[in-house]
């Protein structure tokens, strides 16, 4: 990690553990919130932090876990609605400073029309470009209940697996605070299965295709 990545995530976990010592449930309410919107501080600090918590006696692990999935679904409902009513203009000259850029949101679209809306499921899974799906539901105009749906699925999957992993390594918050881009990684890696799945797919239908070509044009 460079220097200066390694300065804004010592800066992210100060804010992060001192909103949740402070706070408590609240606290993790409104840092998960907020990334669902802005993408920053994420949600891997907040619910490692609050796992530690819950290893110290100081919060339960159903109370984090709770806690997270509201604010996350909470924001991701905030950005769904920014996506869904503010101006194309408006989206694309300010998308980047809320990592909504017009290229994520283009790419998450594609993936919509190709994958359907179990895409959102999945998207709450991979760190950082996460924020900006549900911007991209939004100006997609799905069904809102469709989309809290499939958000509410996916963000329990992510915030409960969060927990109970800052829970385990509790012990050794210390150590882990300091390698939190390993929690990135995994992310790029899930993208990756993602994209080589989505390619086996993509060839498998063209395959299909050609071959229903064929059959249309052959002699009877």
């Amino acid at each position: 990690m460079s220097l200066p990545v390694a300065a804004v995530s010592a800066v992210l976990i100060t804010i992060a553990t001192k909103v949740i010592h402070h706070l408590g449930y609240a606290g993790i309410g409104l840092l998960i919130g907020v990334s669902a919107v802005i993408a920053v501080p994420g949600t891997e600090l907040p619910m490692l932090f609050a796992g530690f918590n819950v290893y110290q006696h100081h919060l339960t692990l159903v109370g984090i876990i709770v806690a997270g999935v509201l604010g996350d679904v909470i924001g991701a409902s905030v950005a769904y609605a920014i996506g869904r009513f503010a101006s194309q203009e408006l989206i694309e000259r300010h998308g980047a400073k809320i990592h909504a850029k017009p290229g994520d949101l283009e790419r998450a679209h594609g993936w919509f029309e190709r994958y359907g809306s179990g895409t959102i499921v999945v998207s709450r899974w991979l760190p950082v470009i996460r924020a900006a799906f549900p911007y991209a539901a939004g100006v997609a105009r799905m069904s809102y209940w469709r989309f809290l749906a499939m958000a509410t699925v996916g963000s329990i999957v992510w915030i409960s697996a969060l927990g109970v992993l800052g829970k385990a390594v509790g012990h050794q918050w210390k150590a882990w605070k300091h390698h939190l881009d390993y929690v990135d990684y995994a992310g790029v890696a899930i993208l990756i299965v993602l994209i080589v799945w989505g390619i086996v797919r993509w060839v498998r239908r063209a395959r299909e295709d050609e071959a229903a070509a064929r059959a249309d044009v052959a002699p009877d």
